[in-house]
Parts: C-alpha cells; structure tokens; sequence
C-alpha cells in the first residue's frame, strides 16, 4: 500500500494528541516543543503511555508534561554517557596504541598478519586510510609531509580513526595475548572488553544521532564479568528480559570510569538525574534495589 496521509501543521498536530486521548494543559507550550521537536521524535516518548495502537489510544491521565520530562530526561541521559564513553574511548586508544607499538612496532597496524580476519583487517584499515587521508590534523599533514610512510605511526592515526574502527581492530587481533595485554589495564578479561566496545560504540552512535536511551532494546548484548574482578559480576542484571538494555553498559561505564577517572562524578550524576524525573527504571533494565549495589557506592 502507498502512504496516503497528509501533512499536518502544529495546531492539527496537537489537536490529534487531544482526540487521542492526552491531556494537554498549554495548547501554545505543546505547539512550541512539536515546532522543534518533530511529532515522530516525541512519539518513541508518548508510545508506552498508549492503551491501543488502532485505533490510537492513550491511557487515562496521560498529559504532554510526563512526555516532556522524559524526553528531557533522555536527552540529559545521552548527554551524561557521552561524557563517560569519551574519557573511556580516549583510555583505549592510548592503551591500543601503547601495547602494539611496544611490542610490534610503529607502524604495528599495518601488519597483517597480526589480525585473525583478513577481510575484515583489510576493510577495517581501508576506512582507517580514508579517515587518515581526510583528515585535517596539523600532526597528521605534518607526519605525511615529514615521513615516506604508507601512513602516520600507531600513536597518531589511533587519534583520527572511529571508535568502530578502534573496536573492530582490538577484536580481530589474532594474538589473545595481544588482546589480554590491553584488557589487563582495566583487570577486565579480554573477551569480556571486546564485547563491550561493541556494544558501546553502538550505543556512542545513538547518542551521536540523539537517538532514544530509555526504554531501548540494542541488537547485542555485552558479555557479564565472571569472576574477574572480584565482586563486579553481583552489580550486573542477569534477567534475560532486559539484557539488551542500556542497565548493564551502565554498570561498566561506571566500573571502567572508577579505573580510569577516579575523582569523577558520574555515578551521581546520573543517581540525581534519576531523582529529579519520574522515570521508569524498570525500562532501562535496572535492577530493584540496585542503588545498594556496591558499584553504586
């Protein structure tokens, strides 16, 4: 079938919110936010609070405010992890760098066979030469004007390349010592971190394109800490109902921030900004209790 529906201004906009059942005490502050919003933005927002989908329905003392509050609370949320997954992603590459360049050389990236898949090295590097080629670091232009090299060493083009590229690159490592060398600076086992900078860069995208966090089913799932470290595995939520959920990745946000930025404030930040908005934890995964968790204190 084609989609038929028309466009719809502000005020015919807000006016369906009002037949679908939403309380809407400010017709003007409601226009306002749907005018720089955009309706489909706020609907992933307003969707739980809906009793039927055909026809549309919401449920009774639904307003626009508690839709507001959440997507505010959203939006500070991103915000909040970015903040995290940056110091992170920055710890990384230096110990990326690092470990390979000790052990293998300069140019240790440029060594295929210290990588497991082939094809996916050679994909891999190839985005990492296009990032390289466009990139307009004064270190960079200096190392390609300085240097008749393929391309920069280790420690300046981890500096331009993504944090997928970063991810896709400590995967692929044939040598699990190699991958061990590094995962040892954050007493992690080393397939426990691999697949959290899988998940993480996932959801650094979302964040990237202030896409939603409440209430997100991601596609993969971070594997669990066994018993390595001592005590980290009791914080996690092992119900298989919400292991997809951004819960989990907080607990190790919270865990890599400990070892790497230990004055930070990021685990009560986000304890205060669960505070200051009606939330429904149970959404994002979070456990009952789970502020009496040890990583929480």
């Amino acid at each position: 079938m084609k989609y038929n529906k028309p466009h719809t201004d502000f005020d015919g906009q807000v006016d369906l919110l009002i037949q679908r059942g939403m309380i809407v005490s400010n017709r003007e502050q409601a226009r306002y936010y749907l005018q720089h919003l955009n309706y489909y933005r706020l609907s992933g927002y307003w969707l739980p609070f809906e009793v039927s989908r055909n026809p549309h329905q919401f449920a009774s003392g639904t307003n626009f405010e508690q839709v507001i509050d959440l997507y505010v609370f959203d939006r500070e949320l991103r915000l909040l992890v970015i903040d995290a997954v940056e110091r992170i992603e920055v710890s990384v590459r230096t110990q990326w760098a690092y470990h390979l360049s000790e052990k293998y050389g300069p140019h240790a990236h440029l060594d295929s066979g210290l990588f497991f898949k082939q094809d996916k090295y050679l994909a891999t590097l190839g985005k990492l030469t296009g990032e390289i080629a466009r990139s307009k670091e004064a270190f960079i232009q200096h190392l390609l004007d300085a240097y008749d090299e393929t391309t920069p060493p280790i420690w300046a083009v981890v500096e331009v390349m993504s944090f997928g590229q970063l991810s896709q690159f400590y995967a692929n490592l044939k040598l699990r010592q190699d991958r061990k060398s590094i995962a040892d600076t954050y007493n992690l086992d080393e397939k426990v971190l691999g697949s959290f900078l899988h998940q993480i860069n996932t959801i650094r995208n979302a964040c990237a394109h202030h896409s939603r966090l409440w209430n997100r089913r991601f596609t993969m799932q971070m594997i669990i800490p066994g018993k390595r470290p001592a005590g980290l595995q009791q914080n996690f939520n092992r119900d298989q109902m919400v292991l997809k959920k951004i819960y989990n990745p907080l607990v190790m946000l919270a865990y890599l921030m400990d070892r790497t930025c230990p004055s930070h404030h990021f685990k009560t930040r986000l304890k205060d900004l669960l505070d200051q908005h009606n939330i429904d934890e149970d959404a994002m995964g979070f456990p009952r209790q789970w502020r009496a968790l040890p990583i929480w204190n």
